[in-house]
């Protein structure tokens, strides 16, 4: 895990609907990786772009995107980054995968003594104010709880499955 950027998804709203706002994937892609977003994968036609996003923050990808689509293929589209979830590139199956929402962003001190990221069973990774985690058996009987994390943080917490954050985020952007 160490040493790999993280991956983000760019969902672009309103991409290849019928014959409006028509982008092939190669040009696609092509525009990514010519601003030096790595590893560029699409998936699907409807502008879900699979990148290395860097150190960035969400909100600067999101305006550099939107300025690549505007320059490339004279669109104005909406642009929303999810990052995705580290434990993906390890191979985890996407229904034992998980997002904790936090309220604030956590002291970087009590995120350290959150450990070694694993209770044995159970795996953490903190990112900023979102916490991914891996539950091979099931989140049910995961002692990784909003109340463990909002207890050692210090911070609100809400949890969503991974593959309903993907569909709210979907939701989100149209």
């Amino acid at each position: 895990m160490a040493g790999h950027r993280p991956r983000c998804v760019a969902m672009l709203r309103g991409i290849n609907l019928g014959s409006h706002n028509r982008i092939s994937m190669p040009d696609l892609r092509a525009a990514f990786a010519a601003t030096g977003l790595g590893d560029v994968e699409t998936y699907v036609q409807s502008g879900n772009v699979i990148f290395d996003g860097g150190r960035a923050k969400d909100t600067a990808l999101e305006q550099q995107i939107r300025e690549l689509i505007a320059d490339s293929f004279g669109l104005d589209v909406p642009v929303l980054i999810v990052k995705a979830n580290p434990f993906l590139r390890d191979g985890a199956a996407a229904g034992r995968l998980y997002v904790t929402f936090l309220g604030s962003t956590p002291d970087p001190a009590q995120v350290k003594q959150l450990g070694p990221g694993t209770d044995g069973r159970d795996e953490w990774r903190v990112a900023g104010r979102e916490i991914y985690l891996h539950c091979p058996i099931d989140y049910g009987h995961s002692k990784l709880t909003n109340a463990f994390f909002e207890r050692k943080l210090g911070v609100t917490a809400t949890t969503r499955n991974w593959k309903s954050t993907l569909a709210l985020a979907e939701l989100a952007a149209g």
